[in-house]
């Protein structure tokens, strides 16, 4: 065991080491000379969208974080399929991913207001932390400089991206393997504050829960929660709720609240409450506001740094569904 723990900590140092370089190269106000109005344009699209359909936040910060932890911040998941090869964004976990049209709407305004000079993995990071703010969240500086990937491949998200039946022990790994602690885990679990669950992420802790006999629900959910969760998902097997019911579209720490009453939708965010040490991460948060906004733009900053491309490395897409 302590071999499997030593081992663990060389792999975080040295991806820490990893995230350091790629996090010196970008900058707060990037484009402050070569684009000055990209933040602004970001900023203003999603805002139009956000108005027209509030679920579109969730969407975006769910875009970033599932560009960063496949390859790295490079807007990989933004790109389609070919004949010769199936993307990210048709991978199984990525499915539901919304907020495309937003990105390829500020892209779209960027290219004629300075051409092939604002990245879409930039982008994807500037509509992420909009979204937070236009939800009710506190706004956070984002450094900019990425680049853009040339590969996508569906492969790489099923293998990444943490499913939503994981404990805290693989939850734990998977942010490591990052570079990212369980702080951060902990912390950027809280965007689930806002947007929705299908119920085919969280329907086996509803019924069938004992693998011995079939029957039951989840211990770990409260049987209210339960009762009320199989009667929307009962209408139909597609159906969408909210992950934090009693503030679903404002970014609070109503979903911290939820996961220390028993009524997390997914195995994975109540699965926090199970360790002593992620369980009191959740405590701080959900009575502690200005802890959690804090901590949440100091973590989306650093998941933002994850192994991102920089310089020369990469391309600026002139359309963010097609490398160049």
């Amino acid at each position: 065991m302590a071999l499997v723990v030593v081992g663990t900590f060389v792999v975080a140092l040295c991806l820490c080491a990893g995230y350091a370089q790629a996090q010196a190269q970008l900058q707060v106000g990037f484009y402050a000379q070569s684009c000055p109005q990209a933040e602004v344009i970001v900023r203003d699209e999603v805002g139009r969208a956000v108005s027209a359909n509030v679920g579109l936040a969730a969407g975006l910060v769910r875009l970033h974080f599932h560009d960063c932890f496949v390859q790295g911040c490079d807007a990989s998941v933004l790109l389609d399929s070919t004949a010769n090869s199936t993307a990210e964004k048709d991978a199984m976990p990525n499915k539901s991913l919304r907020g495309f049209e937003v990105i390829d709407a500020a892209k779209t305004r960027l290219e004629s207001a300075c051409a092939a000079t604002v990245s879409c993995a930039d982008i994807l990071a500037f509509a992420a932390r909009d979204s937070v703010v236009l939800t009710g969240g506190s706004p956070y500086a984002v450094p900019a400089g990425r680049r853009d990937g040339n590969v996508s491949e569906a492969s790489d998200a099923q293998n990444n991206l943490p499913p939503p039946t994981a404990n805290v022990a693989d939850l734990t790994q998977a942010f490591a393997n990052k570079g990212l602690s369980q702080e951060d885990m902990v912390t950027l679990s809280g965007a689930h504050t806002i947007g929705l669950s299908h119920c085919s992420s969280f329907s086996a802790r509803l019924q069938g829960y004992n693998a011995t006999t079939g029957t039951g629900q989840d211990p770990s959910m409260s049987a209210a929660t339960a009762s009320a969760l199989a009667a929307q998902c009962g209408r139909s097997p597609d159906a969408a709720v909210s992950m934090d019911a009693g503030s679903p579209d404002a970014f609070d720490t109503g979903y911290f609240h939820a996961l220390l009453a028993n009524q997390g939708v997914l195995a994975s965010d109540q699965t926090l409450t199970s360790d002593n040490v992620t369980a009191a991460l959740v405590a701080e948060n959900a009575y502690n506001t200005y802890l959690f906004v804090t901590r949440f733009g100091e973590a989306m900053v650093r998941m933002g740094g994850i192994k991102g491309l920089t310089g020369g490395d990469g391309q600026i897409r002139t359309n963010c569904r097609v490398v160049n």
